[in-house]
């Protein structure tokens, strides 16, 4: 180009796209020049070794990744998680015995465990006799004649430490378009609590109340009432300021709607069923142990497509963070689990804070959590930031996900779909990682819950995930 050319570009009226640093847009802009401002990043932060991986996937011309991922979020679309009933651990979860512990998270031992773990299996050891005291329960899960298990390997998720032992009462969800189950224990509430790795005999007395009353009473009101379409009530939680994860006040508000009608036919002492809605009433948190096994039973219709980068499962033990892709089977790619960023209650600090804990993440595979917070502004109170985080945090998540939900939608954004199916080959291209918010358990046994905040997971299970999908799917 000549030099008359290129000068003449400065006499004309300029209309610039700037790529990258946002310096350059800045400064135009303060001049008065239109700028468009395209936040492009190189693929996969710059690196040569993992762009490389992606020109391997992409060279695979029998491969279509964009195909496989469709499916997969056609099946989380399509699923229909629905409430069939209440039953026990070890006569309805899968492969469940007197001396097996389900727990959150990727297979952990008792030797590796945090401490509101190895809490939350000293009450559960309690709760089932096997053990009588602290000592005798520490005792026996360092024996080797207790076996650990994810509750993912069971069809179950379980929240924070998500201890499961066999005589727990269960709820029993199934997605009716595909006919999987999954399950998971009744929510005990917040502050010392099991799940929080609490065992004082008050937790322990809770749990009892919940086997012999709650779930027997709860289990006959599903029976009159009939199934429960969750996916219907997740819906209108959401255009009630639910997320579906951390707040749940508008959920259990709901369910409470839908069977206090029938809790009141049963023939059963008005004492009884009095304490039932009251527990109910005062537990906020008592609809996540329905969005979970949802959330279960819908992802895990779309486990096992060939060719697929969709997340299917990410779950945290308080000690590792792990993740499972469709298109590569059960394997768990697993890294250190990170700190928890958040709000605390009175008396409590970073200091006492264990790490990232629960199967409640769950929920964000599916659309819903931290993927839908600009459905609910008010969680910011709960786990901190600002209403403006909470939307933003949304908006961000539609860079790393393969569809918008049909279904789950966000009032606040013109109703548009959550972003749903997480695909980790985006994650590892754009760098942005998956929106979790928590609740944080204290660091030692039994304490229970010091607050809740936000999280962000580490990077290196999905890069060695993505690794591994190139490995098997990427050719030379």
């Amino acid at each position: 180009m000549s030099v008359e050319k290129i000068t003449s570009l400065f006499k004309e009226e300029l209309s610039v796209v700037n790529l990258g640093l946002e310096g350059f847009a800045e400064d135009l802009s303060g001049l008065g020049v239109p700028v468009i401002q395209v936040d492009w990043r190189p693929p996969a932060g710059g690196d040569a070794r993992l762009a490389g991986l992606f020109d391997r996937i992409e060279a695979n011309t029998g491969l279509d990744v964009a195909a496989a991922n469709q499916e997969a979020a056609g099946r989380i679309l399509k699923g229909k998680p629905t409430v069939v009933g209440i039953g026990v651990a070890e006569k309805d979860i899968p492969g469940m015995h007197k001396k097996l512990i389900l727990h959150a998270g990727p297979p952990v031992t008792w030797e590796r465990m945090c401490g509101s773990m190895r809490g939350a299996v000293i009450g559960g050891l309690i709760y089932e006799g096997l053990a009588g005291d602290e000592k005798e329960a520490e005792k026996l899960a360092a024996s080797g004649e207790i076996i650990f298990e994810p509750c993912h390997h069971h069809s179950t998720v379980g929240p924070m430490a998500g201890i499961v032992t066999a005589s727990m009462p269960v709820w029993i969800l199934e997605n009716t378009t595909y006919g999987n189950r999954a399950y998971a224990t009744l929510n005990e509430g917040l502050g010392k609590v099991l799940r929080y790795g609490a065992n004082s005999p008050e937790v322990i007395e809770k749990l009892k109340w919940m086997e012999t009353d709650l779930a027997p009473i709860l289990s006959k009101t599903i029976a009159l009432h009939g199934p429960i379409d969750m996916k219907n009530l997740i819906a209108q939680v959401l255009q009630m300021g639910d997320e579906g994860h951390n707040r749940n006040r508008a959920g259990t508000s709901l369910l409470i709607r839908e069977l206090a009608p029938y809790i009141v036919m049963l023939d059963e002492p008005k004492e009884k069923l009095s304490r039932v809605l009251k527990f109910m009433h005062e537990n906020d948190h008592f609809f996540l142990n329905l969005t979970m096994p949802s959330g279960k039973c819908t992802v895990d219709a779309a486990a096992d497509i060939e060719g697929s980068s969709v997340i299917v499962c990410m779950a945290r033990n308080g000690t590792d963070f792990g993740i499972r892709v469709s298109g590569l089977g059960d394997q768990w790619f697993i890294a250190p689990a990170t700190a928890v960023d958040g709000l605390y209650l009175p008396g409590y600090g970073p200091e006492d804070a264990g790490l990232d804990i629960g199967d409640s993440v769950i929920t964000e595979t599916v659309g819903i959590g931290g993927f839908a917070m600009a459905a609910a502004p008010a969680i910011v109170k709960f786990v901190g930031g600002t209403p403006a985080d909470a939307i933003n945090f949304t908006r961000r998540m539609y860079e790393i996900t393969v569809t918008e939900n049909d279904t789950y939608q966000i009032p606040t954004m013109d109703f548009r779909g959550t972003p749903t199916g997480i695909d980790v080959l985006k994650i590892v291209e754009t760098g942005i990682l998956p929106a979790i918010n928590t609740g944080i358990a204290h660091k030692d046994p039994g304490v229970g819950m010091v607050g809740a905040g936000l999280v962000k997971p580490p990077t290196e299970c999905f890069t060695d995930a993505f690794e591994a999908f190139a490995e098997r799917y990427g050719v030379e």
